[in-house]
């Protein structure tokens, strides 16, 4: 049976067979018998390589250890509010906290970096995810909207819709303002130029018989993540 650890764009947790090509955690969020009892544990969310020095732990979701996370792509986790891990991603966190200097430059250091991301990802009313009003001309590839409670990727000129195994339908990008899901820090990275160790967009973003990849694309090489 799938575990509920795999992350949607609104960061909410959801069972699912697919591991995508993003790792990451947020703290335990598990019980002792596997089952999701919180949807954070912390404001330390970060987003890691699938592969690191051969390290592996089986089986996932063990009691009182942190709850092992999947994202389909980082764009994905940079949309639940997760950022690069300082450990196995530690050349994508330097580049990040330089590119975090530019627009906070009184709040440097993974503690203020996390607090202030969390000020942007938790609605403090609700503790849902938070939402931000954009226009989506302004917004970068990678970034994402909800439209009819459906999480909507940000490229080119289009908006393709986000599933757990990839992105499926295309539609014009729209001209009216929208419900923006990544947390503004995240948009202003995206639009640094931000490439990554992982892959930014998962590969379901090219078109058939399309060999342009976007220019988001990650500079590594991509991993099914599968066990």
């Amino acid at each position: 049976m799938a575990l509920q650890n795999r992350v949607t764009p609104l960061g909410e947790l959801v069972a699912d067979p697919a591991r995508g090509l993003v790792y990451g955690n947020r703290g335990c969020l598990h019980d002792d018998a596997g089952s999701i009892r919180r949807r954070y544990n912390g404001k330390r969310w970060i987003s890691c390589r699938l592969r690191f020095r051969g390290w592996h732990r089986h089986p996932l979701m063990q009691p009182g250890r942190f709850t092992e996370l999947f994202f389909l792509d980082e764009a994905t986790a940079f949309a639940a509010g997760h950022r690069p891990c300082a450990l196995c991603r530690r050349e994508d966190y330097v580049r990040f906290t330089d590119i975090w200097r530019e627009l906070h430059p009184s709040d440097t250091g993974a503690d203020a970096i996390d607090a202030q991301l969390h000020s942007e990802r938790v609605d403090p009313q609700t503790r849902a995810h938070r939402l931000h009003d954009a226009a989506p001309n302004e917004l970068p590839d990678g970034a994402f909207v909800l439209m009819n409670a459906t999480p909507w990727l940000v490229l080119g000129g289009e908006l393709l819709r986000w599933t757990t195994g990839g992105y499926a339908e295309r539609i014009p990008r729209p001209r009216e303002r929208a419900n923006l899901i990544t947390p503004p820090s995240l948009i202003a990275v995206l639009l640094s130029g931000w490439r990554s160790a992982v892959p930014i967009l998962h590969p379901s973003v090219v078109r058939m018989g399309d060999t342009n990849w976007p220019r988001t694309h990650h500079t590594g090489v991509a991993a099914d993540g599968r066990d």
